[in-house]
Order: C-alpha cells, then structure tokens, then sequence
C-alpha cells in the first residue's frame, strides 16, 4: 500500500489517548498507509511515497455529520431562512414539508449537492437520513465520504389543513413496508465493495412512528450491531402531541418502550422537560438520556432561524450526555455550526463559561464518532482512519494563527480547508471536489427546485403558491426610471 508523509506539520489536531481528548501537537509528521494513520509524531523515520510539505498546515480529524437530510435541504435554499409559524410555536417544519415536495430526480441532484458541500467543508463521514432513491448506494459510494446510510420510514405522514394544528394520516403497513425496504438498503451498503458505507436504523420520528415499529426497529439496530436514530423532542408540537398521548415527555415515553441505549442517537432533543417553552412538571430528561448513554444529534442552525436553541450544549455535557453533530439544513457546512453552537450555548445559558470550542469541536469529531459506535474516526491517532482534513494556515482567514482551531471555527471556516482525505484517498483538493459533478449538480438542483416550486399549491391546505408562502426578501419593481 502507499505511504503518505505528512512532513513537519505545523500543527496536528491529534488524539491524547491517555486524556481522551484532542490535544495540539506541533512540528510534527503524520504518516498514512493505504486507509489508515501509522505514525504520528516527529521525525519519521520510514520510507514513503508521497511527501507532503506540512509547515503552512493545519492537519485535523475529519468532521463527523451525524444527522443530515441531503435529499431535501438543498432545495430550501431561499425558501426556509425565515420560513416559520407563530401559530405553530414558530416552527416551518410541518408546512414546508406538507408544501414543498422534490421530485426522485431532483432528490438526486439534492444529494449530491449537499455531498460536495460536505467534502468541501471537512466532513468526513456523514449519516444521511434520507428517503430511499434509485442508486443512492452508488453515489454514496463514488461520492468518497464515510456515509452511514439511514433510510427513514414512518407509519405516519404529518397532514395540516389549518395554520395551527398538526394531524397525522397515519398507514402502519406502509412504515413495515418502509422497514423492509430500509434493511434492504443498508445490506446493500454493507455489501459495497468500497469498505465505506454502513447503515442506521432510522424510524422517522417518534410521533410518526408506532410503538411496536420503534421497538423493533431498535431490536434489529441491536440484533445487527447498528446505530439507531429518530428524530425526538425536536419541537414543542411534537411535545405536546406525546405528552396528549402519553402524559409524559417524548424523551421519557422513549425510555418506557426501551429504544434508548448506547447505539441510540436522538435527533435534536431540545424540547426537554427542562426547557424554558415548556413549562413542564418534571426535570428528568437530561438524567434519562445520560443514564441510558444515549446521544443527541445537534443541529443548532435550523433552530436558531426559527428563534429556538438547545437550553444549553453545557448543562447537556455536564450531566454527561453525548453530543454529537449535523447539518440539517442547507448548506451542509459543520464548521459554521461548530460556531453558532458554542455563540447560541453562552446565550441560552448567560455565562461565556458555559461552553468552550474544545467542547464543541469534541461533539464535531469524536462525539459524534461514539454516537455511531466508532473509535477510528472523529480522531487522529496510529491505527485509526486517514480521515483528514488539511487547512491552509496562509490563507488570510486564517492569518494569524496563533489558535487555529479558533481561527477556522470563529473566522475562516472552510475557505481554509486546502485538503481533505477519506480512507486515505484525496478527495479535495485546492477546494474542489474530485469525486463528484458539483456544478453539474447545482444546474439540476435548480431546475429541480422550480419544478417543485410550481407544485406547490397542489399540496398546499390552501393552494398557496411558493411566494406567498415564503415571500422573497425584497418587493419585485417592473422598472426604475
């Protein structure tokens, strides 16, 4: 296999093992061979085949998305920045996704958007919750990331037919049915041939979902050795729902029927029984999540554009609760949300002590990393994946380093990042991807998004068009003398 120098890094995100914790090395050598790290620290000794000149770089663990929606997000670019319903506690969720609907081929070209805009960001490895579409363990596969595919399923579809209230049509054969075709799904990806596909078991949410097809659900993540995902406590309509149904909170309804866990991850949690929307009784569910060592996908940006933020990524981690990453919004860029994670968690808890980039970053790599039940990537240490991401320190975003953790988070983000290798396979480079179309991609996702924008008020409760259910930003003129 060939051998990969890293020489004389300027500075190296790499793993303490004795601390469990990332730590700065500087002015070494990082050296892979074939798909993983063999050496890390200075002067290597050994012969290598490829050398290259680390004193301007930053060299770090890939990022690890571990709830992501690549079929679908790109499409709402221009439509959901500001899209939310005061009636419905702010959220857009349930009318855009009743509203707006992408054709099959359109979700391709969503999909492989979004997978450039991973790559160029520094993700590495990526769980995409999608719907299934026709060769999607194709593009996963040439696309070069680490993707863990998780085709979602529900007995339930979301209905409105007003501005305020939420109903379900709900169809249990169809999310068996759903189950079926998801294991099918994640055998095939197994099966690639590529070594980097995986699967999650992915009921959709736990409103949508029976009782017995989440509990099954988790019994076969287990019986297979696989992550298990829904999204959960994920907005204050979804809360309310369970608790009208239940008389207790989503995250403690979840533990009841037994699907939290090790290899669960939950899909946002925000709206926990401690939150300041709710106004709850108990103030269980942070003890619940951290007993049962399950981890929440973190997804701060969607929420934040609808004026809602976890109460806080602090108080999680220090009632010890993993908390891993995503990107459940366009565009698919982890950095950026590294960033408005650590600003949004000062806010909500009042206190720039509350949590720090060493926490945030930690949840990006590997945090996310033990949420899917990994120790080789998310981290930088002999014998795990040469995922790398490898940052230009004379970019003038960068400039100057004296933290450049602090700089590519806080200032550069990833008009910084020069390189980026997946199973020790360059797959950017000079910040262009080299695996897949983009701009090839991003002509069919428009064409695919005006498609859908003129369906619209075929789906809407009250035949809406696109602009009125999202009006553009500025007032249209016919001219100006």
């Amino acid at each position: 296999m060939p051998i990969t120098c890293i020489r004389n890094a300027a500075w190296i995100v790499a793993w303490d093992p004795a601390a469990g914790r990332h730590a700065y090395l500087r002015d070494a050598d990082l050296v892979f061979e074939g798909g993983r790290i063999s050496f890390i620290g200075r002067l290597y000794p050994g012969a290598f085949d490829t050398e290259i000149p680390g004193h301007d770089l930053l060299v770090m663990p890939g990022l690890v998305d571990i709830h992501s929606h690549p079929s679908t997000e790109p499409f709402f670019r221009g439509i959901r920045e500001e899209h939310g319903l005061p009636t419905m506690f702010m959220t857009g969720l349930y009318e855009r996704g009743f509203a707006f609907r992408p054709d099959a081929v359109g979700r391709v070209a969503g999909k492989t958007t979004a997978y450039c805009e991973m790559l160029l960001t520094g993700i590495t490895s990526v769980a995409d919750l999608s719907g299934i579409d026709e060769g999607w363990v194709d593009l996963a596969a040439r696309s070069g990331l680490r993707v863990f595919l998780a085709p979602s399923y529900a007995s339930a579809k979301w209905h409105l037919t007003n501005n305020w209230q939420l109903q379900y049509n709900w169809d249990e054969p169809a999310g068996r049915n759903g189950f079926d075709a998801a294991l099918q799904v994640i055998d095939a990806a197994q099966a690639d041939p590529s070594g980097r596909l995986s699967g999650i078991i992915s009921p959709a949410q736990i409103d949508t979902c029976t009782e017995d097809l989440l509990r099954d659900s988790h019994d076969a993540a287990v019986a297979r050795n696989l992550p298990f995902t829904t999204h959960c406590a994920k907005s204050v309509n979804e809360f309310n729902e369970m608790t009208n149904r239940h008389g207790i909170t989503p995250v403690q309804w979840a533990r009841d029927i037994g699907i939290l866990g090790r290899n669960t991850i939950l899909g946002h949690a925000i709206f926990i029984d401690e939150h300041s929307w709710l106004h709850w009784h108990t103030r269980e569910d942070l003890g619940i999540l951290a007993a049962t060592d399950t981890s929440i996908a973190h997804c701060p940006s969607p929420f934040a554009r609808y004026g809602q933020t976890l109460e806080d990524f602090g108080r999680y981690t220090r009632r010890g609760v993993n908390i891993g990453m995503g990107t459940d919004v366009a565009p698919h860029n982890l950095i950026e949300e590294m960033r408005l994670a650590a600003a949004l968690a000062r806010v909500a808890a009042e206190d720039i002590t509350a949590t720090s980039l060493t926490d945030v970053f930690y949840a990006a790599t590997a945090g996310g990393a033990r949420a899917l039940g990994r120790t080789d990537i998310g981290r930088l240490e002999p014998g795990a994946k040469a995922d790398l991401v490898l940052v230009d320190l004379k970019n003038p975003w960068m400039m100057p380093a004296r933290d450049p953790l602090r700089s590519l988070v806080y200032t550069a983000a990833d008009r910084a990042i020069h390189k980026v290798f997946i199973d020790g396979r360059l797959v950017v480079d000079g910040g262009k991807v080299l695996t897949l179309d983009h701009a090839a991609a991003l002509e069919a996702l428009t064409e695919a998004q005006a498609r859908m924008i003129a369906t619209v008020p075929g789906y809407d409760w009250a035949q809406r068009s696109a602009d009125q259910l999202t009006p553009l930003s500025l007032p249209m003129v016919k001219g100006l003398n």
